[in-house]
């Protein structure tokens, strides 16, 4: 038997109500429409209530703007990197990216299993850790006293646009969960995504780094569990392995190549989109201070450098989880068009996944993990993105020098602002799938600034060099998403972008230095930029002397466990990716 699935729609329709309204898909299987038993919301409202109210406990302590960006530079290895891991597993990925995969298959894994460990790996040994020793509080300061002052504030720009778009597509995957698991309308699904923002921002505003990074800790166990409790139910659902391959190939023979990352993608040949997928999970630890956030209030640099395996391990062995149930999903569901009838999307697959359950109980704990995720996400960017506007932007070029406490009320009350600033991307968001308007942006603004940490910090380039090699990679970013005509086919391919913004941005860089000479031998990074006075210059110098090391710490930052640990991560995922996957 069949039955209806309200999906969002525009202009008028049928059972008495707009289509603006909804419409009904009718070839979904009629159990689709399942309701939320109380006990249900009752498990969401405790595991997820009780977290919160512990972030508000921590938030006691905070007393400076030290504090509040970087814990106090007090957060052991473990916390660090599984904080990391929690920011960079959401409930986008839980539920936008298993649409992605819906259509790309395991061709994504090498985003986060071979790109992300990778940056990650680079940011904790040679990319930020002389940022932690100098008393940085932000990434983009680096860039200042690399590139000039307007580095800096371009990246601190560039990043509230990257990851308030990030903040949005968590909102847009809440809003699909609501929707088909809750059967609510949609706007009583939206109230609920914006009440999860207001109640993020509150405890984020009050409790700074420390709170959101132990929360992140608490938060990562209830989605863990929540995510293999669902991917063992619908892999044996699905009939495992066998029945996933049968299922695949019986509704279309080339469908049996989503579960191989080396599948060729319409025409682009597999090396390209591989390459496309590393540099953007390359990309994610670098350019974003969620992450390097949590890498700077490590409390030694020992614990600096660990955190990078815990987190790459969490990471890799999640990916498969999480991101082959758009595959299964694709095996249940193989045809997109029933799937994206009336103008849903690919991003319903995980919510309609868990709707068919009918469990009570497993679907608390499920639900509750997308909405722990979902709150992860908006208290980490929340911070992280009030830190880069409170220090690289107000403190540096609107109000110099006023007391700590000024600009930490300035960075609790920015929390709130920048989470409410997400909500501008939702319509767009929800006409299409997620994780392909995220990759259409990040390749345009995202990859050019990561070629200048990678050049400022590999290459003697001019510091002239920075700004305009930034300015080049996204003017070229731009052209091809607005006027691809203009551009050779292979330089307007969407994959191609990734190594092609690298090119664009290096090579100017690197012709701007022939032309105006090269940076000085020696390290040129100092511990502030000129700019950096009065309270900025305090606050790092505060910094630097919380992140003394000592003595056994000193011993034990020398040891080769983290290198090989690390390194032991990066090759675990290339071997999933190029030889078990590939």
């Amino acid at each position: 038997m069949f039955c209806h699935l309200l999906v969002k729609r525009g202009s008028s329709g049928d059972h008495g109500q707009p289509e603006s309204e909804c419409l009904y898909v009718t070839n979904l299987p009629c159990h689709v429409e399942t309701r939320v038993e109380w006990i249900d919301w009752l498990i969401v409202i405790l595991l997820n209530g009780a977290i919160v109210a512990f972030g508000f406990y921590l938030a006691r302590g905070v007393r400076s703007t030290t504090d509040w960006f970087l814990a106090g530079r007090s957060l052991p290895w473990w916390i660090v990197g599984l904080s990391m891991y929690a920011t960079a597993i959401d409930a986008s990925d839980i539920v936008a990216d298993s649409g992605f995969t819906y259509e790309v298959g395991f061709s994504y894994f090498v985003a986060n299993m071979v790109g992300t460990t990778v940056g990650w790996t680079l940011a904790a040994f040679l990319l930020f850790l002389p940022l932690y020793r100098a008393g940085m509080y932000t990434n983009a300061e680096y860039l200042e006293v690399r590139f000039g002052p307007t580095a800096r504030v371009l990246c601190a720009l560039v990043q509230v646009q990257y990851r308030t778009l990030v903040l949005a597509i968590m909102g847009g995957s809440l809003y699909w969960t609501v929707r088909t698991v809750c059967g609510w309308d949609a706007p009583t699904a939206m109230a609920t995504v914006v009440g999860v923002a207001v109640f993020a921002s509150v405890y984020t505003a009050f409790g700074g780094l420390k709170s959101v990074a132990i929360t992140d800790v608490l938060q990562f166990t209830v989605m863990t569990v929540a995510a293999l409790v669902v991917w063992v139910i619908v892999f044996n659902r699905v009939g495992g392995w066998a029945g996933v391959e049968s299922k695949l190939a019986a509704h279309d023979p080339e469908l049996s190549g989503l579960l191989h990352v080396g599948r060729d993608h319409e025409q682009t040949p597999s090396w390209l989109v591989i390459l496309g997928f590393t540099i953007l999970g390359l990309a994610y630890p670098v350019v974003n201070h969620t992450q390097s956030m949590r890498m700077l209030a490590a409390k030694s640099v020992w614990d600096f450098r660990m955190c990078a395996w815990i987190a790459g391990l969490a990471l890799v062995v999640m990916s498969f989880f999480n991101l082959s149930m758009g595959v299964f999903g694709r095996a249940l569901y193989p045809d997109p068009e029933v799937l994206k009838a009336g103008g849903a999307t690919a991003d319903r697959i995980y919510p309609l996944l868990v709707s068919e359950l009918r469990i009570t109980g497993v679907t608390g704990l499920i639900v509750a993990g997308i909405f722990a995720a979902a709150l992860s996400t908006y208290d980490s960017i929340g911070s992280s993105i009030s830190a880069l506007l409170t220090r690289d932007v107000y403190a540096r070029l609107i109000v110099r020098d006023r007391d700590d406490k000024h600009y930490l009320r300035v960075g609790q009350w920015l929390t709130p602002a920048i989470i409410g600033i997400s909500f501008l991307y939702l319509p767009f968001l929800l006409r299409g799938t997620m994780t392909m308007f995220f990759l259409e942006l990040t390749s345009a603004f995202v990859i050019p600034l990561l070629t200048l940490f990678l050049m400022g910090r590999f290459t003697r380039v001019h510091s002239a060099s920075g700004s305009i090699g930034l300015l080049a990679g996204a003017l070229y970013g731009l052209i091809r998403q607005l006027k691809p005509e203009l551009l050779p086919d292979l330089m307007a391919d969407a994959w191609a972008a990734y190594p092609f913004a690298i090119l664009v941005s290096a090579l100017t860089m690197l012709g701007v230095s022939l032309i105006k000479g090269w940076h000085p031998h020696g390290d040129h990074l100092t511990s502030s930029s000129e700019g950096d006075a009065g309270w900025l210059q305090s606050s790092q110098q505060a910094a630097r002397e919380l992140a003394k090391s000592t003595s056994a710490e000193g011993r034990r930052s020398g040891s080769l466990i983290p290198v090989v640990l690390a390194l032991g991560v990066i090759v675990l995922g290339c071997f999933l990716c190029f030889v078990v996957f590939w």
